[in-house]
């Protein structure tokens, strides 16, 4: 299993790995070297808490190509796997795989390969020493979607942009015409030069690997996103499994989710729950802009004043290495009254499992969205990066649990779009987040949804 070195890939993939490892399964995961010594992987002993499973989870480290002091953009961290983790890759297949050149018929492969989307280099290696593979997608499968459809967008000439209209429908998605608009492409298609451009030309590279692979692993369940699912096989092949909530179904098989929910200080935990604890019940919003979204001063002030103005409880997870220039305004520090709190981390999940919590103002990360959802915790979405831009439009205009707020950071709107959640549509929003939270439990019980797509998931892997 190779997931993307971010934070979030890696949790959702070591979810999986525990899932595997439960059905009697040995997984070797290969992480980067720098996401051991200074993500977020540093601050769990990963390898003593996961060998207790059957078989236990093998680490293998490998270099990212990087230097240490690189900031690790995502498309620099992409080019530089490509051709440092490749040969590595390829490698430790041959080793595990190795064939008895004089005994005919070769053996059958003695593993699977599963990865992460955006390593597409690693079907090429794959096909290379005939072992099967299989994708691993963390986004939504309207992301996905929205991606294999690049192709279709510049043919359609909807690509590049060359100044339409932010507002405007995009029609070449298919499925996906009554909501997307070209404000909630990702952020690097909004190009005015499409054939010169390095980025897209690599997400065009992996749409079209992706389309090779047979097997692929989403990060969503059939009833949340039924209507794309049902579509992708047309695109990419006839064996889609949508296995989302992973961490609901290690919660009811036994697995662990506490494992790489932790910074490693338990005080910060406390301090936030125990403010909850004495907070009224469905009064408080969560604001937290993920592990990778930096922000300025500015910024931050723009949230703060119109938090602070819309009048309600909130508690704002906020690290100082996410602001631009390394320090959080001493305003938002010491400003924090009866209402308000201010930590620099949270046990997320447990803080949107919360009774007092009754929102959630959010970068739009996946990952995010779905703990959200199986809470049953409306959202403000302000996107930022990639996938975020299109799941905070469906999360807002196709599921109708929350609000969209991308592409604007004023304070006037963001008191707006807090009332609007926390006062005006409260109860209509609360209601359906309830909804979809009973689904997404009801999908990883025996007979649902992702339960059966996890047991087709497994006896695919057992049978190849």
């Amino acid at each position: 299993m190779f997931p993307f070195p971010l934070p979030s890939h890696i949790h959702s993939m070591l979810n999986l790995a525990q899932i595997l490892c439960l059905s009697h399964l040995k997984v070797t995961l290969v992480l980067t070297l720098h996401a051991r010594n200074n993500g977020f992987l540093r601050f769990s002993d990963l390898e003593s808490q996961f060998s207790r499973y059957p078989g236990g989870i093998r680490f293998h480290y490998i270099p990212d190509g990087l230097p240490g002091d690189h900031p690790r953009g995502v498309i620099e961290l992409l080019v530089s796997l490509t051709a440092t983790a490749k040969p590595l890759l390829k490698e430790m297949l041959l080793m595990v795989n190795l064939k008895e050149a004089a005994a005919p018929p070769p053996p059958p492969p003695r593993c699977v390969v599963l990865a992460d989307g955006l390593l597409s280099f690693a079907i090429e290696v794959a096909e290379e020493v005939g072992v099967p593979f299989f994708y691993f997608q963390p986004v939504i499968a309207c992301a996905i979607w929205t991606s294999l459809s690049l192709p279709q967008l510049i043919r359609g000439g909807e690509l590049p942009l060359k100044g339409r209209d932010m507002d405007m429908p995009i029609t070449n998605v298919k499925g996906m015409e009554g909501f997307l608009r070209y404000r909630d492409l990702p952020a690097h298609y909004r190009l005015d030069d499409i054939d010169n451009d390095p980025i897209l030309q690599i997400f065009l590279q992996v749409s079209q690997n992706c389309t090779k692979a047979k097997h692929h692993i989403i990060n969503t369940f059939q009833e949340l996103e039924g209507p794309i699912l049902d579509q992708m096989p047309t695109m990419i092949s006839n064996v889609v499994y949508a296995v989302r909530p992973l961490h609901e179904f290690l919660v009811a098989n036994g697995g662990s989710i506490h494992a790489i929910m932790s910074n490693g200080d338990d005080r910060n935990s406390k301090n936030c729950l125990d403010w909850l604890d004495n907070q009224p019940l469905k009064s408080v919003l969560y604001v937290s802009f993920g592990t990778l979204t930096m922000v300025s001063r500015e910024t931050l002030m723009e949230f703060w004043h119109g938090l602070v103005n819309s009048g309600q409880r909130f508690l704002w997870s906020l690290n100082s290495l996410l602001v631009t220039n390394g320090e959080i305004p001493a305003e938002i520090l010491t400003d924090s009254g009866e209402k308000t709190c201010v930590v620099d981390w949270a046990p997320q999940r447990a803080v949107l499992g919360h009774f007092a919590v009754a929102g959630f103002l959010t970068h739009c990360g996946w990952n995010s969205i779905l703990e959200s959802i199986v809470s049953g915790v409306p959202m403000i979405g302000w996107p930022v990066h990639g996938d975020q831009q299109v799941n905070s439009r469906y999360v807002a205009e196709v599921l109708k649990v929350g609000v969209d707020m991308k592409d604007t950071c004023d304070r006037t709107i963001i008191e707006k779009m807090v009332r609007e959640l926390m006062e005006e549509r409260k109860d209509e929003f609360l209601e359906r987040a309830q909804h979809y939270s009973k689904l997404a439990k009801q999908s990883v019980r025996q007979g649902g949804s992702s339960y059966s797509n996890l047991e087709h998931l497994l006896e695919d892997i057992r049978r190849i």
